[in-house]
């Protein structure tokens, strides 16, 4: 019964169904999660669980990686790259432009309190000794460190022991007397006996270097000052130096062992023994290496070296046995000898092993004092080399005119390829055409045979393939500009200067070959390459100005007379071309010359405003009042500008026809409603003559019409203040930096407004709102400058710098720092770089003239009187005020300066 029972866990031998999947041991993943959130606990989640089968992320970790895969990674990050780089400078200046925006809003610490740090510069010694100290605010005590520490007896015994003297010998000492120190061999060393033999050395020795060996060694036949001088000159080598000449030796001699017909070798280990100081070691060494290497010139060369003058002849006698082709070695034989007739005899005696060495003719030559014996010997040498330019042009400038022609012409055809030879014979030609007694036409005949030859020998060298570039050959003219040929500069100009140059890049690139050529001082240079570009463009403007400015700053009267009657010729219409032209008469003191010139403008150029306010002025500075008031009248008939009818109203109010003044503005203000400056005459006028209500209804009007001139806005201010009205002008200037946000010179004059007003403090708060609206205004930050105190004035200079580095106010500013503390050739230099930063501002001209005054010397006052006139500034706060003061119209600029420099404190 038992046997027949069916055993319950039977199933667990048998195999699994073909469909059964066993299950992951406890629960599930979905029973899990649910029994977290049953427990408020957050479910952990398989970062792999969603992966998208598509995305091939980490598909390929496991593989190796290859060449290829290499080139495509670097592949991709270039194009990420590129990518990248597309809109960089956008995103960079977009991030710049947020960086500062967050630090204006944001300033850092040190940012805020900058200007209370800068202010601990003026608290006083004793306010600084005032100041509480922090003390301990924790509010809690602090343990004291109370450790002790024992002082080892070592220590004590030591000090106990250091004041303490012996004052017994001990046994050895008793044993040898005290005196007698017993030697290792139980001798006993005589130091008396040492002392002499010591003294007795040095007697020798002093002997030996005065000259004078004796016995006694009591010579006193010695210099003292050459034995201290041959003293100066011993040099100590130090350990280091010693140990690396060592090693340095065992190297080369380990070097020409291995290698001994290696000729640096030897030298090298010569040269180190003859740093180590010793010579016969060094001889000896180049006289192995002269025998191991007897080919090489070099070692030959150094053996010569290292011996003297009559060993070294020797040396070098042997060495044209070995090398009898070596130049060098002929050329030191020739050194070596002090007489002429020695080293002749030497040098000739070289030609004759190396006939083909030029530079052995050309020593050979240059020891010739007689011009017969070096033709003799060029003649020779022409014939032995005949490829060499240099022989063929040495020959050619000794010989006369007419045999250099027919050298020039040999060398021509034993060289075809030099274009030396070819610009020599211009040289030639052009020399020949200035010889004294010849007649004008001849001489343009023959400087005309220049130009055709130098054409010619560009034409001849591209026939053989000689190419040389533009650049090449404008160098060779500025040359010959600089060896006085410029007929020769020019033709080479003309035949190669539009070579290698596209057809629509001439223009550009000429002026910029003239303009380089006159940077680096060849004028003639400049001159025909501009010559040359009026040729091909006759009606181009900007070339005639070039050409004129260059004879202005260069040139002669005469010349520059010459270009401009050719360029206005080519270019009617230009009327800045007719104006410097009708000046440069004026100022030569040509007035009816300059005279015809407008005359002649006017016929080409009818309605041009400039050309008759030029006729105008040119009437008024010559008394000519009446001839300028008329011809005023016909230009506002003809030319009918804004600016006429200005300078209409100008000239009668410098003549005094104020109420003429002001029927000509109130005509023109019906015709130009928007043109400011009338409106400020107007005000001017009415305002000199103390007619206040009509000059505010003047500046009113021209502020109604042109609220954006600040110059109205600070016109009617300053009337409000003359009137004794400084509230209503400070209100002006308040709506005027409304109208005109930015604007810093209405802050300056709102600025001035408070100071005039006697608010200093209010001042400075007006000053600090006007540098954080205007943080670069060169005008705020040197009136910011100047209201801080001295010790503070060198601080707020850098804070300018930074801000506005190459405003010319500023640099002036630091200048004149520079001036008050005595620095003088700092504020001469910080002065000149106001100047250069723009010259057109007066005032730093009176300035700087004011400085040489106090500090220069009279050349240094004239070269800044000089410069200023050249430049002829128009701008400056005080500049302004003077030369358009109705008193000085007729002042020259420098009778400007000077008052200028009166008013300038």
């Amino acid at each position: 019964m038992a046997a027949n029972k069916a055993n319950k866990l039977a199933f667990l031998s048998m195999p699994a169904p073909a469909s059964y999947v066993a299950a992951r041991e406890g629960p599930s993943a979905e029973i899990v999660a649910e029994a977290q959130a049953r427990r408020g606990e957050e479910a952990e989640v398989d970062p792999d669980q969603f992966q998208d089968p598509d995305n091939e992320y980490g598909l390929f970790a496991g593989t190796t990686y290859e060449a290829d895969d290499e080139e495509a990674d670097k592949i991709y990050e270039q194009v990420d790259m590129n990518m990248d780089a597309r809109r960089r400078a956008r995103r960079e200046a977009l991030e710049n432009e947020e960086l500062a925006k967050h630090r204006a809003e944001r300033p850092k610490i040190q940012q805020q309190f900058a200007d209370l740090k800068r202010g601990l510069a003026v608290v006083t010694d004793e306010e600084w000794e005032n100041i509480p100290e922090v003390g301990n605010l924790t509010r809690k005590k602090r343990k004291r460190d109370e450790r002790s520490f024992v002082v080892p007896d070592s220590v004590m015994v030591g000090d106990r022991s250091k004041t303490e003297y012996e004052n017994s010998l001990d046994a050895r000492q008793q044993a040898t007397n005290g005196f007698e120190t017993p030697a290792d061999s139980g001798t006993l060393t005589n130091f008396v006996e040492m002392g002499q033999a010591r003294d007795k050395i040095l007697s020798l020795k002093l002997d030996q270097v005065s000259g004078t060996s004796t016995t006694s060694g009591l010579s006193t036949s010695i210099d003292p000052k050459g034995y201290l001088t041959s003293l100066d000159s011993v040099v100590l080598k130090t350990d280091a130096e010693i140990g690396d000449i060592k090693r340095a030796r065992m190297l080369f001699d380990s070097l020409v062992k291995s290698n001994p017909k290696h000729a640096p070798g030897w030298i090298a280990a010569a040269c180190l023994e003859e740093h180590a100081g010793r010579m016969v070691a060094a001889r000896k060494l180049i006289k192995a290496g002269c025998e191991q290497c007897p080919k090489s010139d070099d070692v030959w060369l150094e053996a010569a070296r290292l011996h003297n003058n009559d060993d070294a002849k020797v040396i070098l006698a042997n060495a044209v046995q070995h090398v009898g082709q070596s130049v060098k070695i002929w050329l030191a034989a020739a050194d070596l000898e002090h007489d002429n007739k020695a080293k002749k005899r030497v040098l000739r005696k070289s030609l004759e092993h190396i006939p083909n060495s030029v530079r052995l003719w050309k020593e050979t030559v240059n020891l010739e004092s007689n011009p017969v014996d070096a033709r003799i010997l060029l003649s020779r040498a022409v014939e032995v080399i005949p490829l060499s330019v240099e022989l063929w042009l040495a020959l050619a400038r000794l010989e006369t005119p007419d045999k250099a022609k027919a050298v020039l012409n040999k060398a021509r055809k034993a060289v075809p390829t030099s274009h030396e030879i070819w610009i020599a014979a211009g040289r030639l030609l052009e020399q020949e055409a200035y010889v004294p007694g010849k007649n004008e036409e001849q001489r343009t005949k023959e400087l005309d045979v220049v130009d055709k030859t130098i054409e010619a020998g560009v034409r001849q060298l591209r026939h053989h393939q000689v190419l040389l570039t533009r650049e090449q050959w404008l160098k060779e003219a500025e040359r010959c500009e600089s060896e006085g040929s410029p007929r020769t500069c020019e033709a080479i100009i003309k035949a190669t200067v539009a070579m290698d140059i596209e057809e629509e890049d001439r223009l550009d690139t000429w002026m910029g070959d003239a303009e380089s050529a006159e940077v680096r001082g060849h004028i003639g240079t400049a001159r025909a390459i501009l010559a040359y570009a009026l040729k091909v463009f006759p009606d181009k403007r900007a070339i005639w100005r070039k050409a004129a400015d260059l004879e202005k700053a260069h040139g002669t009267r005469e010349s520059l007379d010459a270009i401009l009657e050719r360029a206005v010729h080519h270019c009617p219409q230009a009327e800045v071309l007719w104006l410097m032209w009708a000046k440069e008469k004026w100022l030569a003191g040509d007035v009816p010359a300059a005279r015809e010139v407008l005359e002649r403008a006017f016929i080409a150029n009818p309605e041009s405003e400039q050309i008759w306010l030029a006729a105008v002025k040119i009437e008024a500075e010559n008394g000519e009042l009446g001839v300028a008031r008329e011809l005023l009248v016909r230009a506002r008939t003809v030319a009918d500008t804004q600016r006429i009818w200005m300078k209409s109203a100008v000239f009668e109010r410098q003549q005094d026809q104020l109420d003429s003044a002001l029927e000509t503005l109130a005509t023109a203000i019906k015709k130009y409603p928007k043109f400011a400056k009338l409106y400020m005459i107007q005000g001017q006028i009415h305002q000199d003559r103390k007619d206040y209500p009509a000059a505010r209804a003047s500046f009113a009007a021209g502020i109604k019409a042109s609220p954006k001139e600040a110059t109205l806005w600070i016109l009617a201010s300053r009337l409000e203040e003359a009137d004794g009205r400084s509230i209503k002008a400070r209100a002006l200037l308040d709506k005027a930096r409304l109208a005109n946000p930015g604007s810093d010179v209405l802050w300056a004059e709102a600025v001035g407004v408070e100071e005039r007003s006697g608010g200093a403090t209010q001042a400075k708060t007006v000053l600090a709102r006007g540098l954080q609206e205007c943080q670069t205004s060169g005008l705020l930050w040197s009136m910011t400058i100047w209201a801080e105190s001295r010790p503070t004035r060198k601080s707020r200079s850098a804070d300018a710098l930074r801000k506005a580095a190459d405003d010319p106010l500023v640099l002036c500013t630091v200048a004149r720092l520079f001036w008050a503390e005595r620095k003088i050739e700092k504020a001469r230099q910080w002065f000149d770089r106001s100047i250069a930063a723009n010259p057109d501002l007066g005032d730093n001209w009176g300035w700087w003239l004011k400085f040489e005054r106090q500090h220069g010397n009279l050349e240094q006052q004239e070269d800044v009187v000089k410069k200023c006139i050249a430049v002829e500034p128009h701008h400056g706060a005080t500049w302004q005020s003077v030369a358009k003061d109705v008193q000085n119209y007729r002042k020259s600029v420098q009778e400007v300066l000077e008052l200028v420099v009166n008013l300038l404190h």
